[in-house]
Parts: structure tokens; sequence; C-alpha cells
């Protein structure tokens, strides 16, 4: 009987044994180490540049200049319109690479291939200089224009940096595509849809949940790869401070300007972004 009580209050004693004790963490000194090492670290570059040969005043004077601030402004403008002639032509691709057709699969792989494997500075160069091999642009005997005129830095710019975006997207979209299940188009199929109406009303849709991502992160890349026009002339941020420390030598603080518009341009991209993935991520279970 005794043995029985003993067996019944067992747990209890145990527990009430264990209550007793008090849990301890482990100590994480190499986490405290590392986040000392990384502050003194921070500590050190931001004392080397608040007590370096840097006119903050300048820096504070240009960072809302005109000539800035217009420049900003030619940088959005050509990064949104490259990037929406990106998607057009990548999603375009994309298609042409998934259809059963060899002649627009051989098309699509070929754009693919000559713009992803040359670099966007050469292609920039071809463009703007595009009137010493095609003087005139037009229809013989209709209609016709100088090259000059109609190259401008501008045009040569959004030429170079849409048709290269374009092949890069068509990689993003095709891969969005092939995540989309095998068994969304046979459906699509069984209800009478045809591959292009399929494409636009189911997979594509789905699609974006997967292309999102990668599509913003190729936005942000765009739009610091808009400094590559500043070679060509184009009104950019970078080039517009580039030709004021030309005329006051002031180097560093103008480039110190353009990279904190950068910054801001990029971070308004980010918190754009994020609502997005939400959006094209409604139904899923991860978000």
């Amino acid at each position: 009987m005794a043995a029985r009580q003993a067996a019944g209050n067992g747990p209890s004693i145990m527990s009430d044994r264990l209550s007793n004790y008090r849990i301890i963490q482990r100590p994480r000194y190499g986490r405290w180490i590392s986040a000392a090492a990384i502050l003194t670290i921070l500590a050190a570059i931001a004392y080397a540049f608040a007590t370096g040969q840097i006119d903050w005043a300048t820096f504070r004077r240009f960072l809302t200049a005109p000539a800035i601030l217009n420049g900003v402004v030619n940088t959005v403008i050509l990064a949104v319109l490259a990037m929406g002639i990106g998607i057009v032509l990548g999603t375009l691709t994309a298609i042409m690479r998934s259809s059963d057709n060899p002649v627009l699969q051989s098309v699509a792989f070929a754009y693919i291939w000559l713009f992803r494997g040359t670099p966007v500075l050469l292609q920039l160069m071809l463009w703007y200089n595009l009137a010493l091999i095609f003087p005139t642009l037009g229809i013989p005997g209709l209609w016709s224009m100088p090259m000059i005129e109609f190259m401008t830095p501008f045009t040569a710019a959004l030429l170079g940096l849409g048709l290269n975006q374009g092949a890069y997207t068509a990689e993003v979209m095709r891969a969005g595509m092939l995540s989309v299940d095998t068994g969304q188009y046979e459906a699509a199929k069984t209800i009478g849809m045809t591959r292009l109406r399929a494409l636009r009303r189911i997979i594509l849709p789905q699609a974006m949940r997967v292309v999102i991502p990668p599509l913003g992160n190729e936005f942000i890349l765009l739009v610091k790869t808009t400094s590559l026009a500043s070679v060509i002339q184009f009104s950019e941020v970078m080039y517009n401070a580039s030709s004021i420390y030309y005329a006051n030598a002031r180097v560093v603080e103008l480039l110190l300007v353009a990279g904190a518009w950068y910054l801001v341009v990029v971070s308004i991209l980010t918190l754009i972004q994020i609502p997005l993935e939400r959006h094209f991520s409604r139904g899923s279970e991860k978000r």
C-alpha cells in the first residue's frame, strides 16, 4: 500500500524538485564580442567621414540643387520606362521560349543570348553612335530624318536599358511560368481555353507570386544601372553631379549627393515592393 502511494506521489514529488531549479541561459560571449567589433568598426568609419576633408556644407547645399533634382527625376523616368519595355519584351520572349514553334524558340533564345552576353555599356555606346553606320532613318522616297536627331541620349539610353532588361526579365518570367503546376495547363485545355488565353487568365496571374520578388530586385538594379547613361551624356543624377564637380572640384561631396539620392529612390521602391508581394501572395500558404 505504501509502495502504491509512493508511486502515485512520484510525479508530484519530481515536479516539486524540478521547480526548485532555476533555468540559466548559456552565456553567448561570441555574440557580444562580434556586436562590439561591428559597432567599433562602424564608429571608426563614421568618425573618419566626420573628421575627414569633406565639406558637408557643400553636400547639404547641392543635395537639393535644381540640377541634382532634375537628374533624379530623369533617372526615375528612364528606369520606369526601361523597366516597362523590359517587362513587355520579357513576357513575350518567355512565351516564345515556351512555345512549340521552333522558330519562335530560336528567335527568343538568340535575343536573350545576344543582350545578356554583351555589356550594358557597350550596348548604350552602340545605340548612341548608330548614326555612324545609318546616317538617316525612314523609308526611302517616302519619309526620312537624320539619325542623329532621332537617336538622342534619352532614346539611346531607353533602347539600350530596355532591350537589355527584357533579356533578363524573360528568364524571370519563364521561371515563374514553370513554377505553375502543369495540371493548370491541362485544366485550361479541358474547358476549351486557347493557350494564350490560359496564359493571360490562369498561368501568368499565378506566376506573378514567384515573379514579383526577383522583378523588384531587377528594377532596383536597373535604377542604379541608369548611371551608365552618363557616358552618353544623358542628364541623369550621376551625369549632373559629375558636371557640377568638374566645375567646383568638390568630387567626393557631389558623389555622396548622388549616392544619397540613389539610396532614397531604392528605399522608396523597396517600400512599394512589399505590398505588391503581399497582394500577389494572397491565397498561398506562405506570405
